[in-house]
């Protein structure tokens, strides 16, 4: 095989292999913002804020800011929840606690069997029964947060996947061009591999 037909093999093959790139990260990028975009405004849909950073100088158990939270909280204190990482956070250090000290630690299901099994019409059924719909509605809420946080992260590991898509095809650009003045500066009847001489030199 000529050298030079090796040389273009390499080239044509690098640069198909720029172009996949390219177009993958094209394609993540475009997902990114999607995914992003559409987060972003399923929550500002809901209107949620974040307490304000006063209700967090004053925390206390039992309150609705607890001292566990402002690790987690204080840093969106007053912000509009907009975001996977907000969507998070809310769901799993705000709604969650109050979920478990409204519920007493059970969930959903384990406090909706308990109040069918009370009389109905008493009054421990009427009470049973409004704690299951405030549990069902935080439950549903911070779910649907969760949701919004899987997406966002989907969208930032799209992100991610796309920044590296296109530095390789940077490599690969790179190289191609290498590849193509090695094509040219080779002599059109160099072999390769290179023949090796047959025979004992002559003593």
């Amino acid at each position: 095989m000529k050298r030079k037909t090796f040389d273009l093999i390499l080239t044509a093959g690098g640069a198909s292999l720029m172009v996949v790139l390219i177009v993958a990260g094209v394609l993540l990028m475009w997902g990114a913002s999607f995914a992003n975009s559409n987060v972003h405004n399923q929550l500002q849909q809901q209107q949620i804020t974040f307490p304000p950073a006063s209700a967090f100088a004053h925390a206390k158990v039992g309150t609705e800011i607890e001292p566990v939270m402002r690790q987690y909280l204080l840093k969106y204190a007053g912000e509009p929840l907009t975001t996977g990482a907000q969507a998070e956070a809310y769901a799993d250090h705000f709604i969650a606690y109050h979920l478990q000290e409204i519920g007493g630690g059970l969930t959903y299901s384990q406090l909706s069997a308990k109040a069918l099994a009370l009389p109905k019409g008493s009054a421990a059924y009427t009470a049973a029964e409004a704690t299951v719909g405030t549990v069902f509605q935080g439950t549903t809420l911070r779910g649907l947060l969760l949701e919004a946080y899987a997406f966002g992260t989907f969208g930032q590991i799209a992100f991610i996947a796309g920044i590296a898509a296109f530095v390789v095809a940077g490599v690969m650009l790179f190289l191609t061009a290498l590849g193509i003045l090695h094509y040219r500066r080779t002599p059109g009847d160099l072999e390769f591999p290179r023949a090796q001489n047959a025979g004992t030199p002559d003593a």
